[in-house]
């Protein structure tokens, strides 16, 4: 009884802790301005109390966390993922339009040379100490940093041996950037560097109506909601750009501008038939090996089964680097011994097909033993009288893998291979440590290999092209995701109506 209730007290601790660290990320997204993100959480935190202290909703409990991981985890990424897609969201176009607005309205046009200018620190208070090129030297009243300050000036020299030093200074930057001396003439000076203010001049100011105009050459600038950019009257443009809703121009890109159309093309028809080969290969040596290992005459199966199971058990991102190496075309064991045999050292990076190859032959070797085990175990549900009855007919092992073990494994792994399918189609991780999506193409715009997937062609223009266009790989990724959902559904589909059909 007292081993129950300590239990009932963990518990109860533990559900506080979690319930202080949710309100804590709250607060924290509160503070981050994310209030429909902080609205939301709580909104799931009531749901979440009431599901658990109410009697009426019990078995509603059971259910909820799975569908909230579900929400998390997918629906919230895919629809973020789909809202971007609509954007220009880009390197160029990272702000909204009100804060392009502000560090427009922050720039400043440097007029003349300056002066250097010392600190000096005063009973609690600080003072100014301007001195121009030509000797003559100005001082300020006493002043405290930290708030936005003008300072007027006034001719004459004070003593500057205890002004701050560079340490100090930089101490102070931020402070020390707020103030504004104006000299007799009312020429304003502010600090370009720790040791000197110039004079310098809002480049833009704002308009009634929001426009800016910039002040040099009282040029109007407007914000131009279809490319995301404050364009002038001649139609030339003044970045930070800013975000904008561009509803479907990345998907007509996609398929009607030649440097997206062409490279996705490509990339779509080696991912499907990647995808494809993949989940042939991975599925035909594993049931190949599963019956092989099923056959009860092999004798030490046990070890085959550990052997076999280690490319498995060994992760990816050890692998992956591995074959890398192996493969190499100098130094690799691969080349090595293809060259001390035949006299060949193939291009495995260089050439599109034998890349290729190599990218099938990896993916196969790390995914066959999860078809290995799925298919062993279907293939001990399988009636032994069944083998038995087929043996008395005289027939062999090839009659029995595909009259028996073939047609009654076929259906329950359906949804397993399609399940393949879709995770090789979105392999990044593969591809991205073995080739990089090389070798690349040399007569594209857009950054594209003869090994790339549509997922790690999506990461090169979202990450690595110089535009970091992520709107267009948010709106590739969308295309990703539905094509693939799609094809998994026509694949079970006709599987189906395949099986109902025999």
């Amino acid at each position: 009884m007292r081993k129950r209730s300590l239990l009932h007290y963990a518990v109860a601790a533990l559900g506080v802790l979690a319930v202080l660290a949710v309100l804590a990320l709250v607060v924290v997204m509160l503070m981050l301005h994310q209030k429909a993100l902080a609205i939301s959480t709580l909104g799931a935190l009531a749901l979440g109390f009431l599901l658990y202290l109410s009697p009426r909703f019990y078995a509603w409990r059971y259910v909820f966390p799975g569908v909230l991981a579900a929400v998390v985890f997918i629906v919230l990424p895919m629809a973020y993922t789909f809202s971007i897609s609509f954007t220009n969201y880009s390197s160029a176009h990272l702000l909204t339009l009100e804060r392009s607005r502000e560090v427009l309205l922050g720039q400043m046009d440097s007029q003349g040379n300056g002066m250097q200018a010392q600190v000096i620190p005063r009973e609690g208070a600080f003072q100014l100490l301007m001195t121009a090129d030509d000797g003559a030297q100005y001082h300020s009243a006493l002043f405290a940093l930290g708030e936005p300050v003008r300072l007027p000036l006034v001719a004459g020299v004070v003593e500057a041996d205890a002004a701050l030093g560079f340490k100090d200074l930089l101490q102070h930057k931020d402070a020390l950037e707020k103030v504004v001396a104006v000299l007799p003439d009312g020429q304003e000076l502010r600090m370009s560097s720790l040791r000197r203010f110039v004079s310098m001049k809002p480049k833009f100011q704002i308009n009634a109506d929001g426009s800016l105009t910039e002040l040099a050459s009282q040029q109007v600038l407007s914000a131009n909601l279809r490319t995301g950019f404050w364009t002038r009257v001649d139609g030339s443009t003044v970045e930070p750009g800013f975000r904008a809703v561009v509803g479907l121009q990345n998907y007509v890109q996609i398929f009607t501008e030649e440097k997206f159309l062409d490279p996705f093309l490509r990339v779509f028809a080696w991912t499907f038939s990647f995808a494809t080969l993949n989940t042939l290969f991975t599925f035909g040596l594993g049931i190949v090996l599963a019956t092989l290992l099923s056959w009860d005459a092999l004798r030490h199966r046990n070890f085959y089964r550990i052997m076999l199971f280690l490319p498995y058990a060994v992760p990816a991102f050890i692998s992956i680097p591995v074959f890398r190496g192996l493969f190499n075309e100098n130094l690799g064991e691969i080349n090595a011994v293809l060259d001390a045999l035949f006299g060949i050292r193939p291009g495995w990076f260089s050439e599109a097909g034998l890349a290729r190859s190599m990218v099938l032959i990896v993916n196969a070797w790390l995914g066959y033993p999860y078809m290995m085990i799925l298919c062993m175990g279907l293939i001990k549900a399988i009636p032994s009288e069944l083998y038995e009855a087929s043996a008395l007919a005289g027939a062999g092992p090839l009659t029995n893998f595909f009259r028996i073990t073939l047609p009654l494994i076929a259906k329950p792994i359906a949804p397993l291979l399609v399940a393949s399918f879709a995770t090789n189609f979105n392999n990044l991780t593969l591809i991205a440590l073995l080739t990089g999506g090389a070798p690349d193409y040399l007569d594209t715009m857009v950054p594209v290999g003869a090994t790339d997937l549509l997922a790690s062609y999506t990461y090169r223009i979202a990450f690595q092209d110089s535009g970091q266009n992520y709107a267009l790989a948010c709106a590739i990724s969308s295309l990703v995701f539905v094509l693939v959902g799609t094809l998994a559904v026509i694949n079970l589909k006709l599987f189906k109506v395949g099986k109902e059909g025999r």
